[in-house]
């Protein structure tokens, strides 16, 4: 937590509510925003997620320990949950108590990829939240996933690279919803955050009305603590900001001409505007299968999206309201099934680090 700085921002003017894709570098931005004296945000506490263990009558009574099991929110922040009402009245007081727990007087709030396809419904909840959104080439946002399953089981779920597809689409109509009902909304790009995060920080202090700190610009003594476990964090946690770099492709071909479609028909649709990346229209449209999805495509994508989207909140309801031993025996059988697959796969693979509060059904 943070106490350190006498002039901090006022934490009562709202949370920031940073979003982004997987693996568009919301984790990049959430370490350069914190290494700021008057910012203190968390790192996916999710209780968004968690909306079956509130209802009309309040909290249920085991609202903190549930949370606590479904994703270390609070050991991964050194929050003590006793200090933490064990009744409140609605997930949005919950959520503010445990942010100003860990904010002290700085700025509270928190990132999530998690948040990509409910940005309406967060600030429904929370009206004076500010939000900042990161984009990255959608390409770059797959490929990183598909490698980052060495490190985590959650890459590794079925469906989650149509999911990313269709919901940084969704992230985007989000962000739409937001700007017409004036939500204060920042945009940045993670290509341009690595080239030059000075500038990059530099327009994300002037949104948030703070000046500048230089050690915004460097990861050089920040606090991994609540970033979690896994290879694919393994670049935020070395301290250093690195350049993308040339990888073998690991894309199949059918996802890159499904890509592109897909880019395609989001620039028309928006003149051009959106997505901004990739800036070369070599990778984006001018190959010859690169026309746009027609309307069955889409429909079957929409179609399977939700379908995938549903059972990721039938598993969220489950956490919520199976019984512990139940919960923990899956968890138990879970981690060891990948602890077999790491001892099999030691001379194809890198070791697999399972992550074990992950969230989403670990």
């Amino acid at each position: 937590m943070k106490d350190e700085s006498p002039m901090s921002a006022d934490s009562s003017s709202g949370p920031l509510i940073v979003v982004g894709m997987w693996r568009s570098g919301t984790s990049l931005l959430y370490s350069l925003l914190n290494q700021h004296p008057q910012i203190a945000l968390m790192y996916e506490a999710d209780l968004f997620l968690l909306q079956p263990l509130f209802s009309r009558k309040g909290s249920n009574p085991d609202w903190l320990a549930r949370w606590e099991f479904w994703n270390s929110a609070f050991s991964r922040h050194n929050i003590r949950p006793e200090r933490i009402p064990a009744a409140v009245p609605d997930l949005r007081t919950g959520s503010m108590a445990v942010w100003k727990e860990y904010a002290g007087p700085a700025l509270m709030g928190e990132k999530s990829p998690n948040y990509y396809d409910c940005l309406p419904s967060l600030s429904q909840r929370f009206p004076e939240a500010r939000f900042i959104v990161i984009w990255r080439d959608l390409s770059d946002i797959c490929r990183s996933m598909v490698r980052a399953r060495t490190g985590s089981s959650f890459f590794s779920k079925p469906g989650i690279l149509h999911r990313a597809v269709i919901g940084n689409y969704k992230l985007k109509l989000g962000r739409d919803a937001l700007l017409r009902q004036n939500v204060p909304v920042h945009e940045i790009q993670y290509e341009e955050m690595i080239q030059d995060p000075a500038v990059v920080m530099t327009g994300v202090c002037k949104f948030l009305g703070l000046p500048f700190d230089p050690r915004m610009t460097s990861l050089q003594g920040f606090d991994p603590s609540p970033i979690y476990e896994g290879s694919h964090h393994n670049q935020v946690k070395g301290g250093k900001i690195l350049r993308s770099k040339e990888c073998p492709e690991v894309l199949s071909s059918r996802l890159r001409r499904k890509i592109r479609r897909y880019v395609c028909y989001w620039r028309e649709q928006s003149s051009g505007a959106w997505p901004r990346y990739p800036q070369s229209q070599k990778n984006a449209s001018a190959a010859p299968d690169s026309d746009v999805p027609g309307p069955a495509e889409r429909f079957c994508d929409e179609t399977l999206f939700r379908g995938l989207r549903a059972l990721d909140r039938f598993t969220t309801f489950v956490y919520c309201y199976a019984p512990f031993g139940w919960l923990q025996s899956y968890r138990s059988f879970k981690n060891r099934r990948y602890r077999n697959t790491e001892a099999v796969s030691t001379d194809v693979i890198q070791p697999v680090r399972e992550e074990a509060r992950q969230h989403l059904g670990s």
